[in-house]
């Protein structure tokens, strides 16, 4: 068996839409419609991955509070909204085997660095298609 560094697959962080935790609502709102994301990373101001939004941790968010509109969202930080669950990292020298574990909770993997600086994701998509093409 083929043993397959991780980073095979990893989009950079440069090519990856994210999320600043100091973003308002409306910005981050902004940035998932622009991307059509429906999940996406938050960084803090060091780099590191603090966490994922989803739109459904949007949408509860809006229905538990009576949110209508979008003039709300300006005086909202995107740390006003709770997450339910957030993304699962693998370090950038973690095996196969971990990637994979998490790959199939959740539709992307952030992956960090030693620092726990965020270098980018990997799409579980790029992972089924990379063992589809070997069939």
């Amino acid at each position: 068996m083929t043993i397959i560094n991780i980073l095979f697959f990893l989009t950079p962080k440069a090519e990856v839409a994210f999320l600043e935790n100091n973003f308002s609502l409306r910005q981050t709102l902004e940035k998932m419609e622009h991307y059509h994301y429906a999940a996406i990373p938050i960084l803090d101001d060091n780099g590191e991955y603090i966490g994922t939004l989803t739109e459904g941790d949007i949408l509860w968010f809006c229905r538990h509070n009576d949110m209508v509109g979008l003039k709300w969202s300006e005086s909202l930080s995107l740390t006003d909204v709770p997450r339910r669950h957030d993304y699962a990292t693998v370090n950038a020298s973690s095996n196969m085997e971990d990637l994979l574990s998490k790959a199939l909770q959740q539709n992307f993997v952030p992956v960090v660095d030693d620092c726990d600086k965020f270098i980018g994701i990997i799409r579980r998509s790029d992972i089924i298609q990379y063992y589809y093409d070997r069939m």
